[in-house]
């Protein structure tokens, strides 16, 4: 059984994001392995420049990739990343699946990931154009995920 880790920068304090987290884990279960690895973010203060954007995003980005397992395909989500269809994130995480059995994605925290993490990634992709909050993204993933399983084995999902 395939293996999904999920590295995320902040802890969800929302209840209904929480509980929305914890039924798509649920219902993953049935169709993979799921790891959810939750790290503290650094505070940001409110005076930010960019030199301590980069250090507050390396402090983050080290500590995730002291969580990535050895041999796993690691997909960042980032704004420069490709955009799927539904469809096409299927088929993505089945050919995935085929040479590997791990398949690591990165949610960073409200800065970002640094240049250098985003560079060892074995892929990007972005959800949207638009912004969201980090946290919500996590939902979103688990929802894709779910739902490419789904379409994997062609069973029915609402469109």
């Amino acid at each position: 059984m395939l293996t999904v880790q999920i590295i995320c920068v902040g802890k969800l304090k929302e209840i209904y994001l929480k509980e929305a987290m914890q039924e798509y884990i649920k219902r993953l279960s049935k169709y993979c392995k799921l790891d959810m690895v939750e790290l503290p973010d650094e505070k940001i203060p409110e005076k930010l420049n960019e030199h301590l954007s980069y250090e507050i995003k390396a402090k983050e980005c080290e500590s995730i990739l002291r969580h990535i397992k050895k041999d796993s395909h690691i997909i960042a989500l980032d704004l420069t990343g490709k955009q799927f269809s539904s469809e096409e994130f299927s088929s993505e995480i089945e050919k995935i699946a085929m040479t590997s059995s791990q398949i690591t994605f990165i949610v960073g925290g409200s800065l970002g990931l640094t240049k250098e993490l985003l560079a060892s990634c074995h892929q990007k992709i972005c959800f949207s154009k638009m912004t969201f909050p980090h946290q919500l993204i996590r939902v979103f993933l688990l929802e894709q995920l779910f739902r490419a399983f789904k379409i994997a084995k062609g069973e029915t999902y609402h469109r």
